[in-house]
């Protein structure tokens, strides 16, 4: 079986893209922060921080501790995600992107001439020296090779920073035994402690499983998806219908109440409403959710009749905020709110009156006015204390687009 994947994976991206950019943040210990608080905790550290003991997601106080110097800067997200799209353009210059996985990930095809180790290597190294003159020398990848890509996912994983790893089927258990099985993709908490139930501990106990095995512990055929992945077999992906659109934002101490809690749920509303007209979608359920510093996280949800549109939408968090509790106790974190069952237009079955052409008039023409001016150019009233938060963040699994999301 033949290598015919290579995945490029970005180290330390957040934290990178910032030495990258500020030279006077080179060589020094950093921390990539939401906002400069000692209560909340790092969304990425750079290789220097990593070093001595600080890593993504321990606590601000807590890296203060073990590193006094170390340098925290609050996130970039329209930085990263430039970043992001200049590497993907640069990759695909020097071998065929054959899909983006991440803000820092993404899996070519290995061309016509390069599927021997040999070759693959020398393609590697093309692009990390592309990315270097491109992109910039901070700007390091761990590349893996393999026949598909789970185990080309399995080996950029091995070697980091600046990692170059070839896995083919024939090495497989043997230069993966020392690994966890956490370590494969597919393989969480969950997932370990079912394994671990049927006496499977190591990932030679895992590999001696036969396909049929397999399916009964995933209870399914993805059992026999793990069982090819693992053997080098490229598995058709599932390709799922987009589910949701969500946004949370992490409050700062000064917005740590009810009220603004409710403001800044009120601004994530506006923006998911935006996102869901460009998606061409509508919902026919909004959730929120509230996770208190000092309490039970809250969450509740409302179903309503499909819509797009942002009035509909803040009229039913508004509604559902009149449930949260009255607690002066309990100090809300972070919100989220959540629109589900996403129908793509065309496809819905609203009420006996149709669409109200006149909600479609206004929310496009504020559409207009915010992608042309800026998102504080037109919102609806709710959002005024919040202007300044929930703005553009971006999850691994999700590259956020800067004209619909700032």
């Amino acid at each position: 079986m033949s290598i015919s994947s290579l995945l490029v994976d970005f180290n330390s991206y957040f934290a990178s893209c910032e030495q990258q950019d500020r030279p006077e943040l080179r060589g020094r210990p950093v921390g990539v922060v939401p906002m400069l608080a000692d209560s909340t905790c790092l969304i990425a550290a750079s290789y220097e921080a990593k070093k001595l003991g600080v890593k993504t997601l321990t606590n601000v106080g807590e890296a203060k501790a073990k590193i006094p110097d170390i340098v925290l800067v609050v996130a970039r997200h329209a930085l990263y995600i430039d970043m992001h799209h200049r590497a993907v353009a640069a990759v695909d210059e020097i071998a065929p992107v054959r899909k983006v996985l991440s803000i820092d990930e993404m899996v070519c095809d290995l061309p016509a001439g390069y599927k021997t180790v040999e070759r693959a290597r020398e393609l590697s190294n093309d692009i990390k020296r592309h990315l270097a003159t491109t992109i910039g020398e901070y700007m390091k990848v761990s590349i893996g090779i393999a026949p598909n890509l789970f185990l080309a996912k399995l080996a950029s994983d091995m070697q980091k920073p600046d990692g170059l790893v070839v896995l083919e089927a024939h090495d497989v258990p043997a230069k993966i035994r020392h690994l966890g099985l956490r370590a494969l993709n597919g393989v969480g908490k969950n997932m370990e402690a079912r394994l671990n139930k049927h006496g499977i501990q190591t990932i030679d106990d895992l590999y001696r499983q036969t396909e049929d095995q397999l399916h009964t512990i995933w209870g399914g055929v993805g059992g026999n998806r793990f069982y090819q992945k693992l053997r080098g077999v490229e598995v058709a992906e599932i390709q799922n219908e987009m589910g949701s659109i969500s946004h949370s934002h992490l409050l700062p101490p000064a917005l740590r109440d009810r009220d603004n809690a409710l403001a800044v749920l009120n601004r994530l509303t506006q923006k998911a409403a935006m996102r869901l007209r460009k998606a061409c979608h509508t919902t026919g359920q909004v959730a929120i959710k509230v996770k208190h510093l000092n309490a039970p996280t809250w969450e509740t949800d409302a179903r309503l009749q499909p819509t797009q549109d942002t009035l509909d939408l803040v009229h039913t968090i508004t509604g559902l905020w009149e449930k949260y509790p009255q607690r002066k106790s309990a100090t809300p974190l972070q919100v989220a709110v959540v629109l589900g069952d996403l129908v793509p237009d065309g496809a819905q079955n609203f009420s006996l009156f149709g669409e109200d052409p006149t909600k479609k008039k206004l929310n496009a023409a504020m559409d207009d006015l915010n992608l042309r001016f800026g998102k504080r150019a037109a919102y609806f009233g709710g959002a005024h204390q919040a202007l300044d938060h929930g703005r553009l963040a971006i999850a691994f699994n999700h590259i956020p687009d800067v004209e619909t999301e700032s």
